[in-house]
């Protein structure tokens, strides 16, 4: 963070400011000219400057008119006299951010610096150009995993299956495929295979002939049509009906397809990227879903993890998507605070990025202020925190997910002990290592924890009084 800049002839002035930013632990720096102020300007600017207006030498309007130039996102707050009111409004003209009359209230001071500090990090924010930003973010591990999967995949165009649960951004993994493919110049085609009727889907993705069937005026060509050259994304594919699994399987197979009604054999130039929420080898066990088929779309998977397994990004995507939100609605960012994000942070958000993209946008026009706090959020949000799991189980749940995502087997046997030696040996600690103490605290008899004490390896030294 940089500092505050002070800039006041008066030294008791710059006194009291000092101690009160200390106190609240905002940095700063003093100056007790305009001059000095300007000089240190080629060092860089600061988060929000304080100046009296009325100095010896150069004027506090003139340092206002010097960094409004160099630096017009720097919030400015003068100080000035009451009297002093033709200064106050060559101030504002020359774009200040307030004025702060003498004598002052420090409290109030402060708060009017933590408003600047707040104007100054949304201002750098905003000036970010949205362009800029990656279609997919995250910080996270298992986020990193999946972009280099589709770094490796950039030069390819083998058929890619996504899973992962509702909301976790299958199509963006699926458009991002596309657009860093040798196809990506091409069309890019998306359609929800769960979201229509079996026989509307099949003309949706095959296109029919004039008169196939009652209601078909002229010939219409199908998503696989339009693909042709770039991408076909099937959403929800799990939820396909098992004619249409036919006709799909046989485009993947040889290449061509028929429209309804039509007799013309036609070939696609398409690659194919599927995704589903749901556990396709259960589909295929119940015999809900086709196993050849499967196994055509399964040439490459990517898993896209849940919110749970991720939840550093949660700041970074609650900040992006409050940003992207105010750019749609052409009004100014907020922001979140620090305790907010902090909050969400600890969040289940069950519906993944798509819930706390929807958060965002509820919050941009719902929410009063510009600095979004915890009291802002929906009562869902508020009371999903005592409702929640505890850190420790949100952390073993994550570490599960990582283990499931590594393809490791016999997890219970290899944390089981680990929970058990942790849980006795923290219950030996609180006892001073009486057995039948910790014993009774964990709920187990005094056999039991002997024994356990051997099986694990734990070493505790008992000594001649602890065993009772």
């Amino acid at each position: 963070m940089k500092p505050v800049w002070i800039v006041d002839d008066d030294r008791s002035i710059r006194w009291v400011i000092e101690k009160a930013l200390s106190r609240e632990g905002i940095p700063y720096s003093s100056f007790s000219t305009a001059q000095e102020a300007m000089d240190a300007l080629s060092g860089g600017a600061p988060e929000v400057l304080v100046s009296d207006i009325r100095m010896p030498g150069q004027s506090g309007l003139e340092l206002l008119q010097t960094v409004k130039t160099r630096h017009p996102a720097v919030p400015v707050i003068v100080m000035t006299a009451y009297s002093d009111l033709d200064s106050a409004v060559a101030a504002f003209q020359g774009g200040a951010y307030e004025y702060l009359p003498k004598p002052f209230d420090v409290d109030q001071a402060v708060e009017l610096i933590r408003r600047a500090l707040d104007e100054s990090r949304r201002e750098a924010e905003v000036a970010e150009p949205m362009g800029e930003t990656p279609e997919i973010l995250g910080h996270a591990p298992a986020m990193q995993e999946v972009f280099r999967a589709i770094g490796r995949l950039s030069q390819s165009s083998a058929t890619v299956l996504i899973t992962g649960e509702s909301g976790t951004g299958k199509e963006l993994v699926a458009r991002a495929l596309h657009r860093h493919s040798a196809r990506g110049a091409k069309p890019f085609v998306a359609i929800n295979t769960a979201a229509m009727p079996k026989d509307l889907l099949e003309s949706e993705l095959f296109g029919h002939e004039r008169g196939a069937f009652t209601g078909a005026q002229q010939q219409r060509r199908g998503r696989f049509e339009q693909a042709e050259g770039g991408t076909l994304f099937l959403d929800e594919i799990g939820d396909m009906a098992s004619e249409l699994q036919t006709r799909l399987l046989r485009v993947l197979s040889d290449g061509t397809f028929y429209r309804v009604g039509g007799h013309q054999q036609i070939k696609a130039n398409v690659r194919v990227i599927a995704a589903t929420h749901q556990n396709l080898e259960d589909r295929v066990r119940e015999g809900t879903f086709r196993e050849d088929l499967y196994h055509r779309l399964n040439v490459i998977r990517l898993r896209l993890p849940s919110m749970r397994e991720r939840p550093e990004d949660i700041p970074l995507l609650a900040r992006h998507f409050l940003a992207l939100s105010g750019k749609q609605l052409g009004v100014e960012p907020k922001r979140f605070s620090d305790e907010a994000l902090s909050h969400l942070s600890r969040l289940a958000f069950p519906g993944n990025v798509r819930q706390l993209e929807n958060l965002c946008h509820w919050l941009t026009v719902m929410a009063a202020g510009q600095v979004i706090d915890v009291g802002d959020l929906p009562a869902e949000f508020k009371d999903q925190a005592a409702a929640s799991a505890p850190d420790w189980l949100a952390a073993l749940e994550q570490e599960v997910e990582r283990r499931l995502a590594r393809g490791e087997s016999g997890i219970l046997d290899a944390m089981g002990p680990q929970f058990e030696r942790a849980l006795i040996m923290r219950a030996l600690a609180k006892t001073g290592g009486r057995r039948i103490d910790a014993a009774n605290l964990l709920g187990m008899g005094r056999n039991t924890i002997t024994r356990k004490i051997q099986e694990l390896g734990i070493e505790d030294d008992p000594g001649p009084d602890k065993e009772s």
